[in-house]
């Protein structure tokens, strides 16, 4: 099985969940290096960690020849992460809304609304059949 890759600030990992625990170490050693207090680091950590499972199962479905990328930049007082898999595309407007009552229920669906809760700024980019970009953004006090 391949194993993950890191190149600068840019981790690559086979679309299998058991690779979500070195993409947690990646962003976390980086973050902290950046001397970011522990709760935006789990603001962080919590997102990335969402949109890369859905990468790795609704993007990629899991197929192991498949990658998910996940590219962490500092500018400024800015912290921007960039998720990309090798999936089919994605539509965020086909997602429902958690929160009205026919969804409050449902054990699925709250991934995206979390993320877009804990980060100033989430961005879609479906690339059709090369896949999808998720730019995630989060303002350090």
């Amino acid at each position: 099985m391949k194993k993950p890759t890191i190149v600068d600030n840019t981790i690559r990992i086979p679309s299998s969940q058991e690779y979500l625990v070195d993409i947690d170490s990646f962003l976390e050693g980086i973050l902290r290096g950046y001397a970011i207090n522990e709760s935006t680091i789990a603001d962080i950590a919590i997102s990335v960690t969402e949109i890369v499972n859905n990468a790795i199962i609704h993007g990629n479905k899991s197929d192991l020849e498949k990658e998910v990328a996940v590219s962490i930049t500092k500018r400024n007082s800015e912290i921007e992460i960039i998720i990309a898999d090798q999936g089919s595309g994605f539509d965020p407007s086909t997602v429902k809304s958690p929160i009205t009552d026919d969804n409050l229920l449902r054990e699925v669906g709250r991934g995206i609304f979390i993320v877009k809760s804990l980060m100033d700024r989430v961005v879609f980019n479906s690339r059709g059949n090369c896949g999808t970009i998720v730019t995630l953004s989060k303002q350090l006090s």
